[in-house]
């Protein structure tokens, strides 16, 4: 009974997160260019360590990601799917392709623990791991719209409740579109592939 009480209270917060993402992606969708309110700077910490800022978008179409080492299927299924797509692109477009996974759980995602994370996945495409003290975390998450919150389990550890949508970054680091979940490989191919071709 506990456990179906657990199970409940982890499928509403999911329910909340897409909610709230939605929410914000309609009060926040577009400037009066057109362009949508979504990235801006942020300060954070790569996986060797070393400071990280949004200049690492510039010159690369990047794959943002926002999600946690310890989250059981949708992050590692999210990398997969991108890992994927990457290799289903025509070897020009997947060179220009980097992934960039953001963790909004500082409390255990260090560095090290984020890079042997980002290794196992053995991705064919370039991954950037960030991670950082929670406010830098919780600046940049806003700068994307995502929405994240720490949800306890009954062991007493906790999980986290995120936004599951990646954001496509063109090559100056502007939003280009989403790529949302549930995206088979295929269908992420192909929106990757027509946004560098600028259509």
């Amino acid at each position: 009974m506990k456990r179906n009480r657990v199970s409940l209270t982890l499928v509403l917060l999911a329910l909340l997160a897409v909610l709230v993402a939605a929410y914000f992606a309609a009060q926040h969708r577009t400037r009066s260019t057109g362009s949508a309110l979504i990235g801006g700077p942020f300060h954070l910490i790569d996986a060797t360590g070393s400071p990280a800022d949004d200049s690492l978008l510039k010159g690369h179409w990047s794959a943002v990601f926002f999600g946690f080492t310890h989250c059981p299927d949708i992050c590692p299924g999210t990398l997969q799917a991108l890992g994927a797509a990457a290799g289903q692109l025509p070897p020009g477009k997947a060179k220009t392709l980097q992934v960039v996974f953001v963790s909004i759980d500082p409390e255990r995602d260090t560095p090290a623990v984020l890079k042997a994370y980002l290794d196992s996945q053995n991705l064919p495409v370039k991954v950037v791991g960030l991670t950082g003290a929670p406010d830098p975390v919780k600046s940049a998450a806003s700068a994307y719209r995502v929405f994240y919150a720490k949800a306890p389990v009954a062991s007493g550890d906790y999980t986290m409740s995120h936004s599951t949508a990646v954001y496509l970054m063109d090559r100056r680091g502007k939003f280009s579109r989403v790529l949302a979940y549930g995206m088979t490989p295929s269908e992420m191919a192909a929106q990757i592939s027509d946004a560098i071709d600028g259509l």
